[in-house]
């Protein structure tokens, strides 16, 4: 019995939404494709969440806006174009590949890469370090001589 209370308290907040039954619209086919919409357009407040998944108060008034987009005719596309005429690429989960956006695309590999690359060229220089050459003969003279009279000077 307890693991069924765990499955389902584990499940509900998978279901959760923020959007209101008020912001509901009564054609089940808007009311679907303007949820398909605001699952693609980040919140700009909560910036890892969708709209309609944040409980933020600008989430709200997107997805008002959203839905009234569709109301009035637009199509999805109509419709994404237009919230991102007004926040810039940053609102959509999948932003175009373009010269404004090629940080975002290439960052997530570039930057493990570089790390990889750097950490290699660390480890290969203190490998370096690490291996001393044994002294020559001539070396190993001076050594001694030099610990020898060190030596002698504690001696006095």
């Amino acid at each position: 019995m307890r693991a069924l209370f765990l499955i389902i308290m584990l499940g509900l907040p998978g279901l959760a939404n923020a959007v209101e039954p008020d912001e509901m619209l009564a054609d089940p086919n808007l009311e679907a494709r303007a949820r398909e919409i605001s699952r693609e357009l980040r919140c700009v407040v909560c910036q890892n969440q969708d709209i309609d998944s944040s409980n933020a108060g600008v989430a709200r008034d997107l997805r008002l806006l959203v839905r009234e987009r569709l109301t009035a005719g637009d199509s999805d596309t109509e419709v994404i174009d237009f919230v991102r005429a007004r926040y810039g690429d940053f609102v959509l989960f999948k932003p175009p590949f373009k010269p404004q956006t090629y940080a975002l695309w290439i960052a997530p590999f570039a930057l493990p890469a570089a790390a990889f690359v750097i950490g290699g060229i660390l480890l290969w220089r203190a490998r370096r370090r690490a291996s001393v050459e044994a002294l020559s003969d001539e070396e190993e003279a001076l050594v001694a001589e030099v610990l020898a009279r060190h030596g002698r000077r504690d001696e006095k």
